[in-house]
């Protein structure tokens, strides 16, 4: 980094990525600071410059003493220990510290007093609900929502109509053909443990999913207008199930509140859908299946006169962005769920989701809300147009 990119730095202001410091007197607070910024995407800390991004600059022997509280702080404050790279830069003959904190690798990363920090904003704040700390341990792939297990249920709770639906296809014959219970079966895929369900097995093949997990399930809206302020709806229904109900309903639900329109087709032709039915598929099923789990929140589907949006809880997990997800470029957030559904939903896994309903639906707009930790899908709707009719003669 040069001066001249520096200082466009500093003009920028703090940010989520971004943070100033006159000084650093102490190494356990700068550890902090390196923990908020390596459990979340990493980030700049620049040494010498005020809250505003005024250049104070350090003396060499501040260099020699801050330099050495940045090795302090990235191998004995913080566990596992952090490599950090420093840059010092002049700037009109003042010298500042830029030091780098690249996302960790092994997160949730913590401070010596086993404190958890993340970025929130320019700011920082600790870690205190379970749920979130359990998101942290998920986006370095050491521990996955599907797989969490589901007290007080056991494979009385199983539907196994719908487990052998799914055993037929993958096996090719009734699981009870098998020498192996039932049980014993759901141990061997990996839906339960110990004589209880995970939550893939509760979601996949449950009878009754959301006596268990009230809150993973659709929420439907069909608005009137174009704000959910209105509070004026057309259809709403809460779609529960298991996934394979909840995608089937989900879909019901679209299509009955979109318009079909004839698009050249003879008189006594079905209507084709506004927007296409390919593309929604796609989205739906991208929603259900790679959802956050180890958020507290259903999916919602909003009909509004001028848009669809498909909202799911969590944020895009690891290094993705809303341009490599249009490449194909994927994470699976839900292993369990997503090897599982190749049987169950028209779901491939291959990473072409997103690229599928594009082709169908290039108007697509996806926003990636990392602060509301939500993902928004939004298809616009083409406008009615009304034609004036004739009389038949």
């Amino acid at each position: 980094m040069d001066a001249n990119e520096l200082i466009a730095i500093l003009k920028r202001g703090e940010d989520s990525k971004l943070q100033f410091k006159e000084t650093v007197k102490d190494p356990g607070k700068l550890a902090d600071e390196m923990v908020a910024f390596t459990n979340s995407q990493g980030g700049m800390i620049i040494i010498g410059a005020g809250n505003l991004g005024e250049i104070k600059g350090l003396t060499i022997t501040e260099i020699d003493k801050i330099n050495q509280h940045i090795a302090n702080a990235a191998t004995n404050n913080i566990r596992p220990s952090i490599n950090v790279i420093t840059e010092n830069i002049e700037v009109d003959g003042k010298i500042l510290i830029v030091v780098h904190v690249k996302e960790g690798i092994n997160k949730p990363y913590c401070n010596n007093d086993g404190a958890f920090w993340v970025k929130s904003g320019s700011d920082k704040r600790k870690v205190t609900s379970p749920e979130e700390l359990q998101r942290l341990f998920q986006s370095s792939g050491k521990i996955y929502a599907d797989e969490t297990i589901i007290e007080d249920t056991s494979k009385e709770d199983i539907d196994p109509l719908k487990f052998n639906d799914y055993f037929l296809r993958a096996f090719k014959k009734n699981y009870d053909e098998i020498d192996h219970s039932l049980e014993s079966l759901l141990e061997k895929l990996h839906l339960s443990r110990k004589g209880k369900l995970n939550l893939a097995g509760l979601l996949l093949f449950g009878k009754q999913p959301s006596l268990f997990r009230p809150a993973f399930i659709i929420k439907a809206v069909s608005f009137f207008g174009d704000s959910s302020q209105e509070r004026l709806y057309r259809d709403s229904e809460d779609i529960e199930g298991d996934l394979k109900s909840q995608f089937k309903d989900g879909m019901a639900f679209l299509l009955r509140n979109i318009r079909k329109t004839q698009q050249g087709q003879p008189f006594n032709s079905l209507g084709i859908p506004e927007v296409a039915a390919l593309a929604l598929e796609e989205l739906l099923q991208n929603a259900i299946i790679h959802r956050d789990y180890h958020k507290i929140a259903p999916v919602r589907l909003f009909i509004f006169d001028s848009r669809i949006e498909i909202i799911s809880p969590g944020k895009l997990p690891n290094s993705l962005n809303i341009e490599n997800i249009k490449h194909g470029n994927s994470a699976i957030r839900n292993p369990l769920i997503a090897s599982f559904a190749a049987k169950l939903l028209p779901y491939r896994g291959l990473g072409l989701g997103i690229i599928n309903a594009l082709k169908v639906q290039p108007d697509i707009e996806f926003y990636n809300d990392e602060e509301g930790e939500q993902f928004k899908v939004v298809i616009p709707r083409p406008k009615e147009e009304r034609q004036p009719g004739k009389h038949i003669p």
